[in-house]
């Protein structure tokens, strides 16, 4: 696994197909569900008629600390849900989760700080596991 400012990152030893597969098994595993699935790969292919490597976002939420995020503070949802990202480059295939301390910590808000590593520790957790 690999660390960046911003996200844990993993190379996958199986298909493009099979990582979005075993993320979003892993990612219900950790009580997150899949709100959106972007096909950036297609998308750009579509509206500018480029070709690039497969790449997908998928929107993950766990909704009780969605709940309590929006309570806590209620324009949270400009930086939900968390990205997962599944991309390929050459022959490898990588899958990047977001670091939420991070996208959280440009609001000063003690609660959400503490959802936030919460979630974090969880989606390390996935991608650990894949």
């Amino acid at each position: 696994m690999s660390n960046s400012k911003y996200g844990y990152s993993k190379k996958v030893n199986t298909t493009f197909e099979k990582a979005i597969e075993n993320t979003k098994e892993k990612l219900k595993e950790e009580c997150f569900g899949v709100l959106t699935e972007i096909d950036i790969k297609a998308t750009i292919k579509e509206k500018i008629d480029k070709n690039m490597d497969n790449y997908t976002i998928l929107g993950a939420c766990h909704p009780a600390s969605a709940y309590e995020s929006i309570q806590s503070e209620i324009e949270i949802g400009l930086m939900l849900p968390c990205n997962v990202i599944v991309y390929q480059k050459n022959d490898e295939v990588v899958v990047s989760a977001i670091k939420p301390s991070v996208a959280m910590g440009m609001i000063e808000n003690k609660n959400l700080s503490a959802i936030a590593t919460d979630i974090e520790s969880r989606l390390k957790k996935v991608i650990d596991n894949l």
